[in-house]
């Protein structure tokens, strides 16, 4: 037996032990999705998150002798793909809940008819945008804003590709639209500050970074009611996702409260004022765990070495 079939047969093996131990806890997985890119089995997505842990250890390491680059066209064209994928899909799962009447308090899975389908189908996109995302990180490595890669950052980019997959398979509708819904809608405010932010020109009319990462937090919190309102009023949805849900949720708040604290008390205020003097035209973003700010860069270029955009 080759090494390739060898590993091939190791992968089913760990996705049919995987299988098991869920089947026990949330149930058995959901049928609507076999056959759907990147879901039938879970080592693709593992494989992508272990390459994107190793690549923040490894890049910055790589780029410590580079000069960094702007990407800025680049980053504008990027997030302005994801303000805009953002909301066709908050779009999309609030017509897909209207139509369903989905019920606030406890919604299963299969019982909103045609509409779990579309749910479905908008869930798998916001699973598929987890992927796309790890780009914020590259983009900071490129960028030798090394800063900004916290372990807040890393730890939410990371999880959330692989805990979507979990959703996919076993709960892709019912009441795991919630907190979807809500992230979808905030990741416009910030994709499109994001996008504005890289044009020098837009930066002195951005206002609104603060309350970015407070509307972060008030949509843990009100994912945690919602969530606890199928703990209190349950349904057929799987009793074990919604406890893994709150607990989750509670470990982003811990942390986006403490990144919020950091940023935005008044040392946090009087160093960032300090670290940005020299910087005229310097913004920056303290959303999502990282600030975005093109000003370090241009800091970090050499004059010899101007780059153009």
């Amino acid at each position: 037996m080759s090494s390739r079939l060898r590993a091939g047969f190791k992968m089913e093996h760990f996705d049919a032990s995987l299988s098991t131990y869920f089947r026990a806890w949330l149930g058995p997985r959901d049928t609507r999705v076999e056959g759907w890119f990147l879901l039938d089995n879970y080592g693709p997505t593992l494989v992508c998150s272990v390459l994107y842990l190793l690549i923040v250890w490894l890049g910055p390491k790589y780029m410590k002798t580079r000069q960094p680059f702007s990407c800025r066209g680049v980053l504008v064209v990027y997030n302005l793909g994801l303000t805009l994928l953002s909301l066709y899909m908050f779009f999309e799962l609030v017509t897909g809940v209207w139509e369903g009447r989905y019920n606030f308090f406890c919604q299963g899975t299969r019982s909103g008819g045609e509409a779990d389908m579309k749910i479905i189908r908008v869930l798998w996109w916001y699973y598929f945008s987890k992927l796309i995302e790890f780009m914020d990180t590259f983009f900071f490595i490129l960028r030798k804003n090394n800063h900004q890669i916290t372990v807040l950052h890393v730890y939410h980019h990371a999880s959330m590709l692989n805990i979507w997959w979990f959703v996919m398979n076993w709960v892709p509708c019912g009441h795991s639209y919630f907190g979807a819904t809500l992230n979808s809608f905030i990741h416009v405010l910030m994709y499109s500050y994001y996008g504005l932010s890289s044009i020098p020109s837009m930066r002195p009319y951005l206002w609104w970074k603060k309350y970015i990462t407070q509307g972060q937090l008030l949509q843990f919190v009100l994912t945690i009611i919602q969530t606890s309102c199928g703990v209190i009023w349950p349904c057929t949805f799987p009793l074990g996702w919604l406890y893994f849900q709150i607990g989750y949720m509670i470990s982003l708040i811990a942390l986006f409260t403490n990144f919020y604290i950091q940023t935005y008390n008044k040392k946090g205020v009087s160093r960032r004022r300090e670290h940005q003097k020299d910087h005229q035209n310097g913004s920056v973003a303290a959303v999502n765990g990282h600030t975005s700010s093109f000003s370090s860069l241009e800091n970090n270029v050499k004059p010899r070495k101007q780059r153009k955009d």
